[in-house]
């Protein structure tokens, strides 16, 4: 009996560096969206816009690199890909600063930004992990009037990027002010998914907002009061 047992773990000892080696490694997760200006996922997240399933997630549009689409290639995602859906447009300068907020800092090849099929502004990590929240100024050059920026995360590691939309009015109005589209207002729109501190301010509803204390994904205007109103935008 003894001797079926030590055969028995020898055999079990063999094996479990062979079935270790079978498994699948499991693989690194990076998640992220643009913020400031407004993109999609992010009007989705504020409910802005009506956009289904990327309202919970707003930080998860991934897909191999290289794609043009809003969605990332996923279909989960498609309706970020729909020019008609009524997304607020951001009005912007010539150059403008784009916030992205990252859930998971995953090491970083490129940061990308185009207008069509015109690349506008490239930021090289060379690998390296991005903080919290990242932020690039691009310039938009040539391009005036609405525009619809694609804004690209390319991860270092892996073979996808993540993706997002932003709908901009470069040296022009956004029209009509409403959640999530600063109007004449000077502080970033107010973002679902971001941290705020204490003494930090947002537009939300053409109203200009400061934070009492930490918080996040607490609409201002509602809930805890965390949120101090100063008033309409100029």
């Amino acid at each position: 009996m003894h001797t079926k047992r030590r055969l028995a773990a020898a055999v079990g000892a063999a094996v479990a560096p062979v079935l270790a080696l079978s498994l699948p490694a499991p693989s690194a997760s990076a998640h992220g969206w643009v913020t400031s200006p407004s993109s999609r996922q992010d009007q989705c997240a504020a409910g802005v816009v009506n956009c289904g399933q990327i309202k919970y997630e707003p930080q998860s549009v991934e897909g191999p690199k290289g794609l043009t689409s809003c969605s990332g290639g996923n279909g989960q995602f498609a309706e970020l890909n729909d020019d008609s859906k009524g997304w607020r447009v951001n009005p912007v300068a010539g150059s403008t600063t784009f916030s992205w907020h990252i859930t998971a800092r995953h090491r970083t090849s490129t940061w990308q930004y185009f207008i069509g099929g015109t690349k506008i502004a490239e930021f090289n990590d060379g690998g390296a992990q991005p903080p919290a929240d990242v932020y690039h100024n691009v310039n938009f050059g040539n391009f005036s009037g609405k525009q619809k920026v694609l804004a690209v995360w390319n991860v270092y590691d892996t073979g996808n990027a993540f993706y997002s939309c932003i709908d901009v009015n470069i040296g022009g109005g956004g029209g009509d002010p409403g959640p999530g589209d600063p109007g004449q207002c000077t502080a970033a729109p107010w973002s679902a998914g971001s941290v705020y501190n204490g003494g930090n301010q947002v537009t939300h509803s053409g109203h200009t907002w400061r934070a009492k204390w930490w918080t996040q994904g607490e609409t201002p205007g509602a809930g805890s009061g965390v949120w101090e109103d100063l008033g309409p935008c100029a």
